[in-house]
């Protein structure tokens, strides 16, 4: 592992389109669902141990191997909601410019080929860690955080909350990301194994309701 690859992939200054989306804060506050640190605290919380869980586990099994191809299927099979599968192929089109030009990889030219509208975001972002020299753990590490890092970034904007009171949920749940990635990694291991069927499919409904809703929306801050 290269703990410097790892930093870059993970600072949410690396390029891969990742600001503009809020995961799903922006239709939670709207709602009235975030209005402070502590209910930003339990959004952030629900959507690590579900969407979060389900990301991590199919970005460390790209990390890990497996078919990009049968990985992007799953992922589709865990994304009910068309407006959410729609901003996961733009963010993994993102997510691949910005990996080909800073990890040059085979496997990543193969991916933008077969791919060329976009595969979905965390199997891409398995397959960037892997060109990075990252293992599965690395992977699962950046997913999780990346699921509960765009929305406490986006409630700063959103509310105008007060960073340091984001940074303090961010690290109040830390513990639980380790966790999270570590049971996404022994998913990995186990979907090598048995197929991908062995990955989570963790999910969220009212992230999928709210998806829907939010892309009609006619102003909004955040693609999503």
């Amino acid at each position: 592992m290269s703990l410097a690859a790892l930093l870059v992939l993970a600072d949410g200054r690396f390029p891969a389109g990742g600001h503009a989306h809020s995961g799903g804060a922006e239709a939670a506050c709207k709602a009235g669902r975030i209005h402070d640190a502590a209910t930003l605290e339990d959004f952030c919380r629900g959507r690590l141990h579900t969407a979060g869980l389900t990301a991590a586990a199919l970005a460390a099994a790209a990390a890990a191997g497996l078919d990009p191809a049968v990985l992007d299927a799953a992922a589709d099979a865990r994304t009910p909601s068309p407006a959410l599968r729609t901003a996961a192929r733009r963010l993994g089109r993102q997510l691949l410019r910005a990996a080909r030009a800073t990890w040059p990889d085979p496997g990543l030219e193969r991916l933008a080929a077969a791919f060329p509208r976009g595969a979905h975001q965390p199997v891409v972002l398995g397959l960037t860690a892997r060109a990075a020299g990252l293992g599965p753990i690395d992977a699962a590490h950046v997913a999780a955080y990346e699921s509960v890092g765009g929305p406490a970034t986006a409630t700063v904007r959103l509310l105008g909350l007060d960073p340091f009171e984001a940074s303090g949920v961010l690290a109040r749940l830390a513990p639980e990301l380790d966790g999270i990635a570590a049971r996404a990694a022994e998913a990995a291991h186990q979907a090598l194994r048995d197929g991908v069927d062995a990955l989570p499919a963790a999910s969220s409904p009212l992230l999928e309701i709210t998806a829907e809703v939010h892309a009609d929306w006619p102003v909004r801050l955040f693609a999503s």
